[in-house]
């Protein structure tokens, strides 16, 4: 038996249709590439590369990793995730969302459990892609996405208040009150120098976009900020600032040494984080090609992309990096700059590649308060406070107490908590929905029979899918019918395109009520999703329900059952139209 089931199993995966990896490079050769897209991307990659360079560095920092290794991700991302991905202008590296699920990570179990936890979500991710997932991320609902993005929105900058002030606060505690605790009782160690250096980063990053847009805005505000802070170090002998730590010439390599800490203990405790990065990467990564999309008037493969942010995050901690997705600002600029294929993301991640070779020894001069402002204006822009405001402004109550309870989980638990209850809403909102379109009626009357039913005869009609989330309250009426006055009951599912195993046994239990208290019960017009349940059901006892394939018939037959007093043969009557459906009593 067990044999057979695993067998039936695997035949169902092999008939699943095989995700396209590499489908947007595919689309982009089979089209033509020519010199002219070539040029395009070229001028798009080098665009993103220098918007991507100090976001990697600040992203890794924020994490408490080594700048390189944000650059590393960089890299692997740009060139690996674009070439096997399903979107033609996806840039994917390190984004700001996953700051508050693996600076955790970092605190509890160190850079080697970051890159287990990493390399385990791109297993998921992988799994995720093949079995045709991606689908599903777009039945996320978006005070889930909102309340998420919102959260970790106000924890990245609560989070760079040390940097961009300058406190001296050592170790961060783990929990957020805890954290503005901490920062509260070390405000009189405010140093203005820095708040100085993060606040005219914040001004070159709001005014450099209105006066040109041809420069990347984070390339001259971080540029013109670490140059001046540079001369003024040299000139003036009491000035110090806090910069990044130094970073070594050295291009990404494939090693395991953190395969030592993989224990059953090690990745047992880390799977929670790491299925938060899965399902955080995936929905960021979707979104980000869902509004390329609209963007360039192209269309994404979700379950490519998805597998290919999978195996792009199983390579980033083999070659040192951290966890990966398609990062929406970076895509947004790719296309503002023209690129026409995966190619500019390969190209984004040569400038990164030359950065390191190039600039590594220049690189260590940046101030960290530079990168706080830089990433404090990033927590702004993917804090979405007008979507907030206009979900609590309009929505239903239930949306917004699922908006509410995943940004208060986010902020003040932890983004694993986060993660896993607001799927769990998000599903749990949705079976709510779809019950509520399930409607029934009592009818002695119906449109399509186009005449009265006869004194003793009462039609139940449901209308909508009768699966877990409905059953209970489509039977509940039914299994009310019970006085001496009907003696058959007619249940349309003619509007009911499935049924799954719950409307299953609920609707058996409901017949098998009716039938011991003497009604005779005809099931009309199944549609055939509904037949082809009942067909695998095998019900073959004694006390038994006729099916009618129309109304009409079912009508018919009850009027003949009623004026003979006694159930009609099964042989009679065309066979083809009528079965005989078990309504065991014990299902």
């Amino acid at each position: 038996m067990a044999r057979r089931r695993l067998k039936a199993l695997t035949s169902k995966l092999e008939a699943l249709p095989r995700p396209n990896v590499a489908q947007a490079m595919r689309l982009v050769l089979k089209r033509g590439y020519r010199m002219p897209d070539l040029r395009a991307d070229v001028l798009a990659g080098l665009v993103v590369g220098v918007v991507a360079l100090p976001l990697s560095m600040a992203l890794a920092i924020a994490v408490g990793a080594s700048p390189e290794r944000g650059l590393y991700t960089a890299i692997v991302g740009g060139i690996v995730i674009a070439l096997l991905g399903g979107s033609r202008f996806q840039v994917s590296g390190p984004t700001a969302a996953f700051v508050v699920i693996l600076a955790p990570i970092v605190e509890k179990h160190g850079i080697s459990g970051l890159l287990v936890a990493g390399f385990l979500a791109g297993l998921i991710l992988v799994a995720m892609g093949l079995f045709r997932l991606g689908r599903l991320i777009e039945f996320i609902p978006h005070p889930v996405t909102t309340g998420f993005t919102s959260g970790i929105a106000v924890v990245i900058a609560t989070l760079q208040l040390k940097d961009a002030l300058g406190l001296s606060v050592g170790k961060m505690p783990d929990g957020y009150v805890e954290k503005l605790a901490a920062l509260w009782r070390a405000r009189g160690s405010v140093s203005f120098v820095e708040l100085g250096v993060a606040t005219c980063t914040l001004v070159l990053l709001l005014v450099v976009p209105r006066v040109t847009k041809r420069v990347p805005a984070p390339l001259v505000a971080i540029g013109v900020v670490t140059l001046v802070t540079y001369v003024l170090a040299r000139v003036l002998p009491n000035f110090h600032l806090r910069t990044i730590p130094p970073i070594p010439r050295v291009l990404p390599h494939p090693g395991l040494p953190w395969i030592g800490t993989l224990d059953y203990a090690t990745v047992r405790e880390l799977v929670p984080s790491a299925f938060a990065i899965a399902m955080l990467g995936a929905i960021e990564s979707l979104l980000s090609a869902v509004i390329a999309d609209g963007m360039t008037g192209g269309k994404h493969d979700p379950d490519a992309e998805l597998i290919a942010q999978g195996v792009g995050n199983v390579l980033a901690p083999i070659f040192g990096g951290i966890p990966a997705t398609g990062a929406l600002a970076r895509t947004a600029t790719n296309i503002r700059a023209g690129a026409r294929s995966p190619i500019a993301s390969v190209v984004h991640a040569a400038v990164v590649i030359l950065a390191i070779v190039v600039l590594a020894p220049f690189l260590s001069y940046v101030p960290m308060a530079s990168l706080a402002g830089l990433l404090l204006l990033v927590a702004w822009n993917m804090s979405e406070v007008k979507h907030f405001r206009h979900i609590v402004d309009v929505a239903p109550k239930s949306d917004v107490a699922v908006l509410v309870a995943c940004f208060a989980l986010t902020v003040f638990f932890d983004m694993v908590i986060a993660v896993s209850i607001g799927v769990m809403l998000a599903a749990l909102l949705f079976m709510r929905r779809m019950a509520e379109l399930t409607q029934t009626k009592l009818l002695t009357k119906h449109e399509s029979a186009q005449r009265e039913l006869p004194d003793g005869i009462i039609l139940y009609e449901i209308d909508g899918p009768l699966f877990f989330g409905a059953a209970a309250r489509a039977m509940r009426s039914l299994t009310e019918i019970d006085t001496e006055r009907v003696k058959v009951v007619i249940i349309y599912l003619g509007h009911v395109p499935a049924i799954d195993a719950t409307g299953l046994v609920g609707l058996e239990s409901a017949i098998a009520r009716l039938t011991q208290a003497h009604k005779h019960v005809v099931v009309a017009g199944p549609l055939p999703e509904p037949r082809r349940v009942f067909d695998k059901a095998h019900l073959d006892a004694d006390k038994s329900v006729i099916v009618e394939e129309t109304l009409e018939k079912a009508i018919n037959h009850a009027e003949r059952w009623l004026h003979h007093r006694a159930p009609e043969s099964p042989k009679s009557g065309p066979p083809s139209s009528r079965r005989r459906v078990s309504s065991a009593p014990g299902a």
